[in-house]
């Protein structure tokens, strides 16, 4: 079947030294498919996910897993339909989730990469959000980094995109105060709607020390952090004792990667306050994606969680959607529609 198809795709044409556009990205628009080799399958997608993290994939700079040099296909998680199978695991029309589906149409992914995905249990692009890896970040980035605690005030940056729609649900759930921390009141208002106590517009505060001293009058408990920037240095004159912060992202710095992350250091806080500031992965806690899956599962069947995507149509729209996110442009998980 693979050679009746035709690939269309995203290859990075060059690093970009401060915050990418659209000429560092190549569309590729006609790309013959390989033959399925023992054990692969080939996938249409249908849809494909758009991620901060990417802005250090497209670096030179070392990181945590590899990154793509010019030429290379961009990577991306996605979901979609088995149209041919080498592998005893998949049959043709079952759908299947994959962090190695690329910024492409179709993929050749191995069996053993790949997990299957009931479309009976939720939307098929839920593997990709509060059922895929941002849900799994925000349960692991809350319980076990933040170890967040019953009547503890907890506060979210980019509380609005896939992580902290979850994790401010899920700290709600606990029975935290969760405060959210976004970029305009359109997002902040969902972000009320789905829980959060109290919202700040970090872009409409010209104090964003006081504002979140005046919504966290005790102090911060718990910092999930998924920018990094001057929401976090606000946040770190605002730590409550024995506060710990969650470093999940660090986006606003996408204009700086490779660079020195030159800003405010606050040692005598996190020495006063015997704070804790700890990095994660979320792949650090793979063996227990089921757990997390399974609690985060009962609030989807029991009809209160909630959970907002940012849809944009076909391939040709993954690199301005991409740009969109790291510009806080995007409002809910993105994801483009194949």
């Amino acid at each position: 079947m693979s050679k009746n198809l035709i690939n269309r795709r995203w290859v990075l044409a060059d690093y970009p030294e401060a915050m990418p556009d659209e000429t560092h990205f190549q569309f590729e628009a006609s790309v013959p498919l390989p033959v399925l080799e023992e054990d692969q399958i080939l996938v249409q997608a249908h849809f494909l996910s758009v991620d901060p993290y990417m802005r250090g994939r497209i670096s030179p700079e070392a990181g945590y897993t590899a990154g793509v040099k010019p030429g290379g296909l961009l990577p991306a998680g996605g979901v979609g339909e088995v149209i041919e199978s080498r592998s005893n695991l998949f049959d043709e029309g079952e759908f299947v989730e994959s962090m190695n589906f690329g910024w492409q149409e179709y993929s050749v992914l191995s069996a053993g990469s790949t997990q299957k995905v009931d479309p009976a249990l939720a939307p098929i692009q839920s593997s990709l959000s509060y059922l895929g890896m941002p849900g799994m970040t925000a349960y692991f980035g809350l319980f076990d980094v933040g170890a967040a605690k019953p009547g503890e005030t907890v506060l979210i940056s980019a509380a609005s995109g896939a992580v902290g729609q979850v994790a401010g649900q899920l700290a709600k759930a606990h029975g935290c105060r969760a405060v959210a921390v976004a970029s305009n009141e359109a997002k902040l208002d969902w972000c009320r709607e789905i829980g959060y106590d109290i919202g700040i517009n970090y872009r409409e505060t010209e104090d964003l020390p006081k504002m979140i001293n005046d919504c966290c009058p005790n102090g911060v408990d718990v910092y999930f952090d998924n920018t990094a920037g001057p929401i976090h240095d606000a946040v770190m004159q605002n730590l409550n004792l024995n506060a710990r912060v969650a470093v999940c992202g660090v986006v606003s710095l996408a204009d700086k990667i490779g660079k020195p992350d030159i800003g405010q250091r606050y040692l005598r806080q996190i020495l006063v306050n015997r704070a804790r500031i700890q990095g994660f992965l979320v792949f650090d806690f793979a063996e227990r994606y089921d757990e997390a899956r399974d609690y985060i599962s009962g609030f989807v069947r029991d009809g209160t969680f909630k959970f907002k995507e940012d849809i944009s149509d076909g391939i040709e729209s993954m690199a301005k959607s991409f740009i969109d996110l790291l510009h806080s442009e995007n409002f809910g998980k993105k994801l483009i529609k194949i």
